[in-house]
């Protein structure tokens, strides 16, 4: 029964705040219409300047497929590479492509040519997957020319050929909105499940209504009930709003069980909840708990494999994930959507989230301390 009462209390405060209820329907639609589109992470419209010293038909159709590649934008065409250097060092070229003299020639009678590929790795990212794109177009160039060869000079000799067909799992249009939208609705649901709830109780402190509810038969477990469950119906609401935007924006439905996600979301929730609790529980004003809480999300978000793969860190960052929250359920939540993983595919998964609540809430039961 007090129970009941302290949730009327909750909701009605969360209804008069005129800020939170447009939070809860705003932030989704916000974060899933903007953060896919800002996030993609692949390499494209690369500026490239061109530095052609041979003018044939041979280094004219090397421009013509690197620009029609689609991954490339022809910034300039310089007549040296010096002239070519300004427009890296201003920023506005990504890569020089310098084809020498004799380009034609040196193919046509010896087989092969070389050219200079000058990338600028200021961004790594771009300037080296930008420069490995460039040497597999130029390689595809020098095989053409050879087919070509082959079937000029009539070429009967007989050859072993090998087809390879690819097959793309998962994800064949190799949209990497797609691969983000999961990561960020888990990124919403960490905002209303563990950094709300920690400013909620660091509040009731600073306006003082804690004092009230220490002098009252209230139990430490009752009252941290009543502040989490309003937090949790917030994270399903914004759940299942996610996933309508998903599938009415972007197509994607999820290709496993939709039972096996609500079982994660409902651990992960209550997982984060439970550690916002604690964070607030020893805290003293709404600034350092929100202090506290950006500190640890911030570690939550970059190390749980997002933006980078985990295997790609160094190996004392991967043991360091291995106690974050969002590692675990991004993993569930990409496993579910492109995979359709079982619950039995993901058992590892959902036993750590599992621990990670058990032991959160616990502790947040324990560092409660009602003072008269």
């Amino acid at each position: 029964m007090i129970l009941k009462y302290l949730l009327e209390k909750e909701f009605k405060q969360f209804i008069r705040n005129p800020f939170m209820p447009r939070l809860v329907f705003l932030m989704p639609c916000i974060s899933l219409l903007l953060l896919p589109w800002a996030a993609d992470l692949t390499v494209k419209d690369v500026n490239v300047v061109v530095v052609d010293h041979d003018h044939t038909t041979y280094s004219q159709r090397l421009v013509q497929k690197t620009v029609s590649s689609g991954y490339f934008l022809l910034r300039s065409a310089a007549q040296s590479y010096n002239e070519a250097m300004p427009y890296i060092e201003k920023g506005s070229a990504d890569i020089i492509l310098e084809i020498p003299r004799y380009f034609e020639r040196d193919l046509t009678k010896n087989g092969y040519a070389e050219v200079l590929i000058s990338a600028n790795t200021v961004n790594g990212t771009r300037g080296l997957l930008g420069s490995s794109y460039l040497s597999m177009i130029t390689q595809s160039f020098t095989q053409e020319l050879q087919s070509e060869r082959a079937v000029a000079y009539q070429v009967t000799a007989r050859r072993v050929e090998l087809d390879i067909i690819p097959r793309i799992l998962y994800n064949p249009n190799l949209d990497y909105k797609k691969f983000m939208v999961p990561a960020f609705m888990v990124m919403l649901l960490t905002l209303f499940g563990g950094f709300l709830p920690a400013l909620n109780v660091v509040m009731e402190k600073e306006v003082g209504t804690i004092e009230q509810i220490n002098v009252t038969p209230v139990g430490k477990m009752t009252f941290i009930l009543a502040k989490l469950i309003p937090y949790w119906i917030m994270g399903f609401i914004v759940f299942n709003l996610s996933l309508l935007i998903a599938w009415l924006l972007y197509g994607i439905v999820p290709a496993g069980s939709l039972l096996t996600m609500y079982v994660g979301f409902i651990i992960y929730v209550i997982a984060l909840s439970g550690f916002g609790i604690v964070v607030s529980n020893y805290s003293d004003s709404m600034q350092q708990a929100m202090f506290v809480m950006f500190f640890f999300m911030i570690i939550f978000i970059l190390m749980s494999g997002i933006f980078t793969p985990i295997s790609s860190m160094p190996d004392w960052a991967q043991k360091i994930t291995l106690i974050n929250p969002l590692r675990y359920f991004i993993e569930v939540m990409r496993n579910i959507f492109f995979k359709g993983s079982t619950l039995a595919n993901m058992y590892t998964d959902f036993l750590v989230l599992i621990a990670f609540a058990v032991v959160s809430n616990i502790w947040a039961v324990v560092s409660y301390r009602k003072r008269n």
